[in-house]
């Protein structure tokens, strides 16, 4: 069965690098508080992992 995820960005991108920006657009991340949905794959969980300090990460259900 095919695991979605639900990204949400909790805190702004200022002041960070342009690499942790770069990967917040890349999981379609553009606003504060704006969820996206995603498959649950090691790439996005290494996305993920870059700037885990800006998201929050649930299952979908």
């Amino acid at each position: 069965m095919n695991r979605r995820l639900h990204i949400t960005m909790v805190k702004s991108g200022i002041g960070s690098s342009q690499r942790q920006k770069d990967t917040l657009r890349a999981l379609g991340l553009r606003r504060l508080r704006q969820t996206v949905e995603q498959p649950d794959s090691p790439t996005v969980r290494g996305m993920i992992a870059k700037v885990q300090h800006l998201v929050k990460v649930q299952d979908a259900e």
